[in-house]
């Protein structure tokens, strides 16, 4: 019994000193937010600004961060994801501060289903989606059941499926701009198979499909040379300028005046210049 008792009191003489040891170092029960809070306020101490970008075509937006850099003398870095899916969901979760790389059409429909608040804080230019081949000259090619690949993401393959009908290979129920799905497909004179699949994919399925309705980030990360496209989307069309693409921030961050800094940076005659030379004209300035 002597010997129990003593066992127990080392025992508990351990676990009192472990735990005046644990004081020390205790961390809540939610370390991994305390972490990534202390990580986001030291982030913000030395100003540097994490940009969510997609695809690894992003000549012109390192050119503004160089210009940001040198006249400001504080740090910008991207952060590159490899689908739509990503940016939106690292923004909402602090990883990084601003994205750059989706249309006002994109932004507010994942704004609707996710529930959140993202905004735009500025403009930055229009992309053109256009039908690309490698086995067809012009649309008057394409042989009936031919295959067209289009992006499966809601806001996009609606804008190919408007694409299609704009280059009268079908007809669809609704408006440009229109969430539309495939089941709003009225009218497929040509029995053409549309496939749907990820946007980044699109240009990979061209030795397999006759046609890929392909947005500008992937075209040019592809090589694609814009006057090779079969048919382009117009520019100058209404329901197009929803497809204006953005820089993002949450929305407490709305008025942050070093993102609205950064912005100023983007928005200048350099990055026009930029653009034209970078982009052979594929990209549309849009402030």
């Amino acid at each position: 019994m002597k010997k129990f008792t003593k066992i127990a009191l080392a025992l508990a003489l351990v676990l009192g000193f472990s735990a005046c040891g644990a004081n020390k170092e205790a961390k809540p029960a939610d370390s991994k937010e305390q972490v990534k809070t202390e990580e986001n306020s030291k982030k913000k101490e030395d100003g540097t600004i994490k940009i969510g970008v997609v695809g690894e075509y992003n000549d012109v937006l390192n050119e503004v961060i160089k210009r940001y850099e040198e006249g400001t003398g504080k740090k910008a870095e991207l952060v590159v994801f490899s689908d739509y899916s990503q940016p939106n969901e690292a923004l909402l979760a602090g990883d990084i501060d601003l994205n750059a790389y989706q249309h006002y059409k994109f932004l507010n429909e994942f704004n609707e289903s996710k529930g959140s608040d993202l905004v735009s804080i500025g403009d930055t230019m229009l992309a053109p989606m256009a039908l690309y081949s490698n086995k067809l000259k012009s649309i008057d090619e394409l042989e009936d059941g031919g295959k067209i690949a289009i992006p499966n993401d809601p806001t996009n393959g609606a804008r190919a499926l408007f694409l299609l009908q704009e280059a009268g290979l079908i007809k669809v129920e609704g408006e440009a701009g229109d969430l539309i799905g495939l089941d709003k497909v009225t009218d497929n004179p040509k029995n053409l198979e549309l496939i749907e699949m990820d946007a980044s994919q699109t240009t990979r399925s061209l030795d397999d499909c006759d046609l890929a309705a392909v947005n500008d980030t992937f075209a040019l990360d592809a090589g694609l040379d814009k006057e090779t496209a079969v048919f382009k989307e117009n520019p100058k069309t209404e329901s197009v300028k929803q497809y204006i693409n953005l820089i993002a921030a949450r929305k407490e961050d709305e008025n942050n005046e070093q993102y609205k800094e950064f912005v100023k940076y983007y928005q200048t005659e350099e990055t026009k210049k930029d653009m034209e030379e970078i982009t052979k004209g594929s990209w549309i300035p849009a402030w």
